[in-house]
């Protein structure tokens, strides 16, 4: 009879958090998986917005989604972790000697250490409240961009009113032949330096207003808009429209690994460990005072969890301070 191999740490979620994770617990010597419920690593990120330009992460004054998560990807097989994709995590279950059991669409896997670095969950975008014909998603109704490519000479309006919204604007007013932003308050959420980007740019903004239709006309969209609190009613005709209110999240997988959470995700601790012992959470994955759901905030929680599920199996080494310290 085979013996089992038990990783030291197993990471859950192949996102840019996870994937920096399972990097890092390189770094520290561990034996790592990496395990990803999709075909691919990278997560939201990578799968949903690989065209999407980042300004928030350090080292990068401006990076797309696709390129961070290629250099996650050469990082991350620096030290050769197992990973295995479309495989998905069903339970997590405590093994008698008190090493953990993943049950997994691909098998059982066995680790001493579990990281959570799920994200938000499965998720699918929040679409418009107005009855369309559907044969328009994909073709002049996105509600994510693959490539900006799509969008060259094209007279196009988005919708929202967030950082990602605002960043998309921003990045398709060279691109596109004219960008107009519709949101349904006066003012924006996204980032101070963004907004003030947008407000010296060429970008046509609508504010406040609602989508109350959109039709096929022509070849093109008539999008007619409601003014809030108002009885303004235009109609702009663009060549396409993107829709950008973000995305509802479905956590059923967090009961059933049996973590206590609240509505914001898997409530951790200081050393990012979760109400199960042994097991850690990071990224959007989790909740705590304060937490910022970004990409460089993962990053951060990564190391802290790490070194903890290592000092938890091995208390008498002495942590490195400094990954310099690491190769001595």
């Amino acid at each position: 009879m085979s013996v089992q191999h038990v990783y030291e740490i197993t990471v859950i979620g192949g996102g840019p958090v996870g994937m920096f994770a399972a990097f890092y617990a390189g770094l520290r010597q561990a034996d790592v998986l990496l395990l990803e419920s999709l075909d691919e690593l990278g997560g939201q990120t990578g799968n949903l917005y690989p065209a999407k330009i980042l300004y928030d992460i350090g080292g990068f004054p401006h990076v797309s989604g696709k390129d961070l998560v290629a250099q996650l990807k050469t990082q991350l097989m620096h030290f050769k972790p197992d990973v295995k994709t479309a495989t998905e995590v069903q339970t997590i279950d405590e093994a008698d000697d008190g090493t953990f059991i993943l049950h997994t669409s691909q098998g059982d896997f066995h680790t001493k250490t579990v990281i959570v670095a799920t994200g938000g969950g499965a998720f699918t975008p929040r679409k418009l409240a107005v009855d369309y014909d559907p044969a328009l998603e994909g073709q002049q109704l996105f509600y994510f961009v693959q490539d900006l490519e799509t969008f060259r000479d094209q007279e196009v309006a988005i919708a929202g009113g967030g950082d990602s919204a605002i960043d998309w604007a921003l990045a398709l007013e060279p691109i596109a032949r004219h960008v107009t932003l519709i949101h349904r308050r006066s003012k924006f959420r996204g980032l101070e330096a963004s907004v003030a980007a947008l407000e010296k740019s060429s970008v046509t903004i609508e504010t406040p207003y609602l989508i109350e239709a959109v039709t096929h006309e022509n070849k093109r969209l008539a999008v007619r808009l409601k003014e809030v609190r108002g009885e303004d009613q235009p109609t702009l005709t663009v060549d396409k429209l993107l829709v950008n209110y973000g995305f509802v999240t479905d956590k059923r997988h967090l009961q059933a690994w049996q973590f206590k959470t609240d509505r914001n995700g898997i409530l951790v601790d200081s050393q990012m460990q979760t109400s199960r012992p042994g097991i850690f959470a990071i990224g959007d994955a989790v909740s705590y005072a304060g937490k910022l759901p970004l990409i460089a905030s993962g990053f951060g929680e990564a190391p802290t969890a790490i070194n903890e599920a290592l000092s938890r199996l091995y208390p008498e080494r002495r942590q490195a301070l400094h990954s310099t310290q690491l190769y001595r």
